[in-house]
């Protein structure tokens, strides 16, 4: 079937498929069953769900609680910096409570595409994706240059771009303070060299930011393990950015780790380093650990220590402080809820917990002082490396969505599985995290296609409704998902700056996702830059 040559009734219905995981399917968009045709159910005319009068949104932005945060709702890439970088501006603190993934080599980029092309029944496909991959190598190249370590990526009032991955998004508003929670593992390297690239392009990182004594360090050769790791699991490996953080959270829970607070110390850290790397060696033959390699860390970090003095603080002492002193602090989560390590997609996931919960661990603050949440999803679906993704299209609907949303990463190039809107895992994102309202993200990206599809529900094989998001792996890859499909709008809203003015069909998307899940949408964006955001 190819949606391009479905004709759409003048008065828009939605028609709902069942089809199986669309990884088996050789048609670019999926072949159906069990075909059913419905009228799409009209949205609660409730004051959540209609567009903002004129001011509401700077309003609505002003009345977020003293505690705020910006969540993932999805497998990450969502754009949660540029909500971050819009929000601070009301803020006082911006905080990050846990990691964000680094970037790769080319190398390893090409090795993550591979088993993608293998898994292509469709031969066609397969050369397209051979051509994609070429490309993301030119992207790679490009985006490297600079080279900060990212994970976030947001653009000043000049459009200039920024890629973030340790310091939070808040930094591009000068009177904000940012926080490097106890939660997240910190790379000194890639630390300075971000901190050095904001301070080369006029931003001001002096006397901005704290970072945890209690945070952990990650060590390049934390790095090294995570590739050999990755080695001896073979085909069945778990696509990390082999950058080292599943390695060191692994290190923090065995209780061997090194803290920030250990590099004061620098009469006893030779002797934890010596535990770190021996055990490293005990345990990977590929792993070389010498006495030189000891002497030249612990000269390095003597350098490190005394850079990084005047950034170390008891950042749980103050946040709290901040708190009780009523200043206005917004987290910034990193990663998404569907990678959580309880909650994602294990064991395709990261190594900490990028839902609600990780807040309050990551901070050292209260439950009782969270307020708003905001959960932000793209309007489509992406994913890297391996894992279920049981709307995933690997048809030319795919490709489109790729190259119209630019999903490669932020540094490496690497490019990003695509998909359709999977509405079974927003709602059970939205009910782990009690989320307020959302986000939804890169909505001008749809505008090219005639008609967008909903994954609204998910059955097994003999057809019987799955009431939930599955834990197991297998159900996953066997469930079929349930499709609605909405008409498009074929028209470019990126200059769009009002609710009321997008087509009617991008306000009915916009809607049946607010419906299906039971959250307002407050925030739509339609383009990269700060200016490209409607408030709902």
């Amino acid at each position: 079937m190819n949606i391009s040559s479905l004709t759409l009734d003048s008065n828009p219905i939605s028609r709902t498929f069942s089809a199986a995981n669309p990884r088996t399917q050789r048609s670019p968009f999926i072949r159906h069953r069990n075909v059913v045709v419905c009228s799409v159910k009209s949205v609660p005319s409730s004051p959540s769900l209609v567009a903002a009068p004129a001011g509401e949104g700077l309003n609505r932005i002003e009345s977020l609680s003293q505690v705020s945060a910006v969540l993932g709702c999805q497998w990450g890439d969502e754009g949660k910096g540029k909500l971050v970088d819009i929000l601070a501006k009301h803020f006082d603190i911006v905080a990050r409570c846990q990691v964000t993934p680094c970037n790769q080599s080319m190398q390893e980029l090409a090795c993550d595409v591979c088993p993608t092309i293998d898994m292509m029944r469709d031969w066609q496909h397969a050369t397209s994706q051979l051509h994609m991959m070429q490309g993301c190598l030119e992207n790679v190249k490009r985006c490297q240059v600079g080279g900060a370590n990212a994970g976030h990526t947001i653009y000043n009032s000049e459009g200039k771009k920024f890629a973030l991955h340790l310091v939070p998004s808040g930094i591009l508003n000068e009177e904000i303070m940012c926080v490097i929670g106890n939660g997240v593992v910190v790379h000194l390297p890639g630390l300075f060299e971000e901190i050095d690239g904001l301070e080369s392009n006029g931003v001001s990182c002096k006397g901005r930011i704290l970072v945890s004594d209690r945070a952990h360090l990650l060590f390049d050769f934390h790095q090294v393990i995570d590739g050999l790791r990755e080695a001896e699991l073979a085909k069945s490996f778990i696509g990390t950015t082999k950058r080292g953080i599943g390695p060191c959270y692994s290190s923090k829970v065995i209780r061997n780790g090194i803290r920030v607070c250990d590099l004061r110390h620098m009469d006893t850290f030779p002797q934890k380093l010596d535990l770190l790397l021996s055990d490293a060696a005990s345990r990977f033959k590929g792993f070389e650990y010498g006495p030189n390699m000891l002497k030249e860390e612990v000269e390095k970090y003597k350098r490190f220590a005394e850079r990084l003095e005047p950034f170390i603080t008891d950042t749980v002492d103050f946040m709290n402080e901040s708190i009780s002193q009523k200043k206005k602090i917004l987290v910034e989560g990193g990663q998404a809820t569907m990678l959580d390590i309880d909650f994602g997609t294990y064991p395709f996931v990261t190594s900490s917990s990028p839902s609600a919960g990780g807040i309050c661990t990551g901070l050292g603050i209260a439950p009782r002082v969270l307020g708003d949440l905001v959960g932000v999803v793209k309007a489509y679906n992406t994913r890297v490396g391996s894992g279920p993704f049981p709307t995933e299209n690997l048809g030319r609907v795919g490709d489109q969505l790729r190259f119209a949303g630019q999903e490669f990463g932020t540094t490496t190039g690497r490019p990003r599985r695509c998909g359709w809107l999977d509405i079974v895992a927003l709602k059970y994102s939205c009910q782990i995290n009690g989320f307020s309202s959302l986000n939804l993200t890169k909505l001008d990206v749809l505008s090219d296609l005639s008609e967008i599809w909903l994954g609204v529900g998910y059955k097994e094989i003999d057809g019987k409704p799955i009431k939930s998001f599955p834990a197991d792996l297998r159900s996953l890859e066997q469930l079929q998902v349930e499709y609605e499909i909405l008409p498009g709008w074929k028209t470019d809203i990126s200059g769009f700056k009002n609710y009321s003015d997008l087509p009617k069909a991008a306000q009915q998307y916009v809607e049946r996702i607010e419906e299906l899940v039971g959250v307002p949408i407050h925030y739509i964006g339609v383009g990269p830059g700060r200016e490209a955001l409607i408030y709902k």
